[in-house]
């Protein structure tokens, strides 16, 4: 491969990724559009795809030989207040802490920490409740209208993930 086709490609792949991942995401708001409040509840999962995309972010900043525990406290804090919109986003933890033992950067310091910021979020939606001020969010956690939401989230990790693979492969070195 060229220099010149390997420049364009480093650059135009991704893009190509996120503008499928954006289209494809679109196509259940666009087939559902008729029916009363699925827009709405179905745009929240953007929301929650944004903040499972930023718990991808500070955990991949993490390096090598460094500890772990304050991206893993910050990244349950996060998918605690996403499973507002989508309770079931909690199983996100699962792949970030496959990806932390992959780099041997997991302990149980890390896992304690994630415990932590779990329980954190929880005890402040567990006054709320008691308070009045919120619903419980996580009634009806495999509730089968919650499962779209899985939609944007998928494609943009899959699109993130795509980029990430191809950047990494066209380096210009």
């Amino acid at each position: 491969m060229k220099r010149h086709t390997q420049v364009i490609l480093y650059h135009l792949l991704p893009v190509v990724f996120w503008l499928l991942a954006i289209g494809g995401s679109l196509v259940p708001l666009i087939l559902r559009s008729g029916e009363a409040g699925f827009a709405v509840h179905y745009l929240w999962s953007y929301l929650v795809a944004a903040i499972v995309m930023l718990c991808f972010l500070v955990v991949g900043r993490v390096r090598r030989h460094e500890s772990s525990v304050e991206q893993c406290f910050l990244v349950a804090i996060l998918l605690s207040i996403a499973s507002f919109w989508l309770p079931s986003v909690l199983f996100v933890i699962l792949p970030v802490w496959i990806y932390l033992i992959y780099r041997n950067i997991f302990d149980l310091r890390s896992f304690v920490a994630t415990l932590l910021g779990f329980a954190l979020v929880a005890v402040w939606v567990v006054l709320f409740i008691y308070l009045g001020w919120l619903s419980n969010p996580w009634a009806q956690f495999f509730a089968k209208e919650s499962a779209y939401g899985w939609i944007p989230v998928g494609a943009i990790f899959i699109a993130w993930f795509a980029s990430t693979i191809a950047r990494q492969n066209l380096r210009v070195r």
